[in-house]
């Protein structure tokens, strides 16, 4: 390869950039209208543009990827994570159009993606794992007759896709309805795709899982484990390497089955098989992410091998440059640094970063796809950076995490930082023995005592206002940006999808303000009905996550805004008289 498109956007696409740099590849940036000035963008070899705000109008496009690759001359491809990066019908198309495709094959992603067939290879290879549905569901109807057979509670899982998106976790049989359409709804947000299956949860189990890294010589590794139990509604938080508190079967275990499946998958470069690991020991297989994690910077720091050159080099067809487990060295830890607000219950919080400065010294490595003045769109992840932080010992990475995360200063948008440095002084946490996170431990045992944050700005206007110029008697499509332009575009009103005026709600105002700053997906009651005070009478989407909207004060209801337009925090969705 020669010159790389990478498919993706943020930290990961800055990632990327830096590692084909160090391959000696030139690169190549996609962004959408909101990341026209972002950091990934701006550091990359060469930069075009998508079009379009939304992800299926911009990262998921997959004519318009493909379209850059050719008008870029790009002969690989890296899809990063999220996205496209687990779409068997993407790399397919890319290696059709005669690319390289920086992943598994299209069938290994078909086979271990679709995480239904991927249960039947682990059962055919001796892998552990709880009962669950051998095909994905039609409906909720099914997914009760298995809650009924098999008992609560049930997980509704995306068939394709990863990272806790279209995720839901059923405790009774009246939110099973619920779950369902919303499972498949975030499913077709985050994957384009909504199929479901379900299986049996274990209550209060640690994720565990393996990293992977396979060739095309018949060469599968595996370079060690993490834990990743830190979890908020299926999204980690707090990643370690190696696993801390396995036995040495335990891990020879996890080590021996991942190893199995890729090997029956026949599968090649980068991925993690996941595992569930309950209070009493037993293991259970997850599913294998087809793909490089977000938290491959851990297993970086304990071995010494930088995972996306490998997947670059094994991509050129070459063999890989270890040839069996490597002892770890010392320990890791990272930090999703997302923008969050902790003391909303972790409310998205888009906007400007007025000023983001990392910490660094000993042992400190920070990945980032922001940089102050840097825009946090509300139409993608919140994900802005990751704090890896590397000691000799657990707890020499703990002091140097504590270190690391009060010297961390970020302005303009509410982070997840107190929630990180109040986790670093937990005893469950950090103690020697014994470790009592598990994956529902925030919501069940996190005393969250962090105060709210200020009030983001609002997100900047990142539109872009497209015209045709000619230039040299030449024809050319040019987009200026929306906010050079204000006050010659008419402003459209709220009903219209823009924002509106920022309202309070209180038990004595009418408003009902939003929330968050996000597109409001649906409304759940109908203009001019009667509510009550804790109805559910809308759904939102932000940064790639739903959140219901419930009704402050009962009463009847008169809506405001247009179902499918974005809203700022605060902006006066309906009244309720």
């Amino acid at each position: 390869m020669k010159k790389v498109l990478i498919a993706n956007r943020g930290e990961i696409a800055v990632r990327i950039t830096r590692a084909c740099a160090d391959y000696g590849v030139k690169s190549v940036a996609v962004y959408a209208d909101a990341d026209l000035g972002a950091l990934h963008a701006r550091m990359a070899d060469e930069a075009y543009g998508l079009g379009g705000d939304r992800p299926a109008d911009s990262y998921l496009n997959i004519e318009k990827l493909l379209a850059v690759a050719v008008r870029s001359g790009a002969d690989a491809v890296h899809p990063g994570y999220g996205f496209l990066s687990e779409s068997a019908t993407f790399a397919q198309a890319v290696i059709d159009a005669g690319l390289l495709w920086i992943g598994p094959s299209p069938t290994a992603i078909a086979r271990l993606g679709d995480k239904v067939q991927a249960r039947k290879i682990a059962l055919k290879v001796g892998a552990p794992l709880v009962a669950g549905t051998t095909e994905p569901v039609k409906d909720a109807s099914e997914v009760l007759a298995f809650a009924e057979q098999h008992g609560l509670p049930v997980i509704i899982k995306a068939a394709f896709g990863g990272g806790g998106r279209g995720m839901k976790i059923a405790w009774r049989m009246d939110e099973v309805a619920e779950l369902f359409e919303s499972a498949v709804r975030e499913a077709i947000t985050a994957f384009g795709r909504g199929e479901c299956f379900v299986e049996q949860f274990l209550d209060c189990p640690r994720h565990i899982e393996a990293q992977v890294l396979a060739d095309t010589h018949g060469h599968v590794i595996v370079l060690g484990t993490r834990d990743c139990s830190l979890q908020r509604r299926n999204q980690k938080l707090v990643e370690e390497a190696p696993a801390p508190f396995l036995s040495d079967a335990q891990r020879s275990r996890i080590h021996q089955a991942a190893h199995d499946i890729c090997t029956e998958a026949g599968y090649t470069n980068a991925g993690t098989v996941e595992f569930l690991l309950s209070g009493s020991g037993a293991i259970s297989f997850l599913e294998v992410n087809t793909r490089l994690q977000v938290e491959h910077t851990v297993t970086e720091q304990t071995t010494g091998i930088d995972l996306v050159v490998e997947q670059l080099r094994i991509a050129d067809g070459h063999a890989l440059t270890i040839t069996e487990t490597p002892a770890p060295q010392g320990h890791a830890f990272e930090f999703r640094i997302n923008a969050e607000d902790v003391g909303r219950g972790f409310l998205p919080s888009p906007g400007l970063v007025t000023m983001f400065a990392p910490p660094s010294g000993p042992g400190v490595r920070v990945d980032a796809g922001v940089e102050s003045m840097s825009t946090v769109p509300g139409t993608f992840d919140s994900l802005m950076a990751k704090l890896i932080v590397t000691g000799a010992t657990r707890q020499q990475a703990i002091a140097r995490a504590r270190r690391a995360l009060q010297e961390f200063r970020i302005e303009g948008v509410a982070t997840v930082l107190p929630f990180h440095r109040a986790v670093m002084a937990h005893p469950d946490f950090v103690s020697e023995e014994p470790f009592k996170v598990h994956t529902r431990w925030i919501e069940t045992n996190f005393a969250n005592t962090v105060a709210a944050a200020a009030r983001a700005e609002p997100v900047p206007d990142a539109s872009l206002f497209r015209t045709a110029m000619e230039i040299d008697g030449r024809r050319v499509s040019l987009g200026l940006p929306a906010e050079l332009l204000r006050g010659m575009l008419t402003p459209q009103s709220s009903a219209d999808g823009a924002p509106a005026g920022p309202a309070e709600t209180t038990e004595d105002s009418d408003a009902v303000a939003s929330p968050i700053a996000g597109t409001l997906q649906s409304w759940s009651v109908a203009d001019g009905s009667e509510v009550n005070k804790g109805d559910v009478i809308a759904v939102m989407e932000a940064m790639k996550m739903e959140l219901q909207v419930t009704a402050h004060r009962s009463g009847r209801i008169t809506l405001q805004a247009r179902a499918g337009s974005y809203q700022s925090a605060g902006a006066s969705l309906a009244s309720i008289e």
